[in-house]
């Protein structure tokens, strides 16, 4: 399915991916050296229903994951890259941690990600590739616009990506969403321009540069949900929800101090 939001709904989605960005930063900035991934968990959750909005995670139970989730936010370290479950770890100095978060307000969902390094040291590798993953996902939004075809979103992230040295995998990308989190279209993280699904103003979509460091195989850990890298190797991802407008993309999941 493919929803074209009217205004209504673009202002409610607009509330959602406010929302999203900023409980992704406030958890940022208190995952400290120290802090717990399921003191993460039940941070989103208090926010979450403080606000009024809904978890897209806690009941979803897909065909490749052990379902239902049963936690508000996806937490992935080190080599675990995509749907990371929370458990019972403590951050360590060093450590490169992944949050994904979608929550839905208003009947319209917002999904986001972002990684980043805990504590103060600054592993000179993990910073170039969270940069790749957050460079790819400013190319695909300034490759996203009416008229413009998936493949361009694609090929742009593709590009940078594979310009920085990453293998790509396509069993996981962006995709569609609006009412519910996950929708048509697809949006691989590589493609060729001038294919796929031709965007029109409403169209919501996620779009999600992830790598790993040096492989493009994933294995499914123990618990049934989260993915790592094959090798053991770190991992990063960035995600943003975007709109399609009438002249070009507009990010709804944006930190507050980024906003217009």
């Amino acid at each position: 399915m493919i929803e074209i939001l009217n205004p209504t709904e673009l202002a409610r989605a607009r509330e959602a991916g406010a929302l999203v960005a900023d409980i992704l930063q406030s958890l940022k900035s208190r995952s400290v050296v120290g802090t717990n991934l399921l003191d993460i968990d039940r941070w989103a959750q208090a926010m979450i229903l403080e606000a009024g909005a809904q978890s897209c995670y806690v009941d979803y139970a897909p065909s490749f994951g052990r379902g239902p989730f049963g936690h508000y936010i996806c937490t992935g370290v080190n080599d675990a890259v995509l749907h990371g479950l929370p458990r019972d770890y403590t951050l360590a100095d060093g450590d490169l941690l992944t949050l994904d978060l979608a929550v839905a307000k208003g009947g319209v969902a917002a999904d986001s990600a972002i990684s980043f390094i805990v504590g103060g040291a600054q592993p000179p590798e993990s910073v170039a590739m969270i940069n790749a993953t957050e460079h790819a996902l400013a190319a695909g939004i300034a490759a996203a616009g009416p008229g413009a075809r998936i493949g361009d979103i694609s090929h742009a992230i593709g590009s940078v990506l594979s310009e920085a040295g990453y293998a790509i995998n396509t069993q996981f990308g962006g995709h569609g969403i609006g009412s519910t989190m996950h929708q048509d279209p697809h949006v691989p993280n590589t493609g060729r321009p001038g294919r796929g699904y031709k965007l029109r103003p409403g169209l919501l979509l996620a779009l999600e540069p992830w790598v790993m460091a040096d492989t493009a195989e994933l294995v499914t850990d123990a618990d049934g949900w989260t993915l790592r890298s094959a090798t053991g190797c770190r991992t990063a991802h960035s995600e943003h929800t975007i709109a399609i407008t009438g002249d070009g993309a507009e990010i709804l999941t944006l930190p507050r101090e980024a906003r217009p």
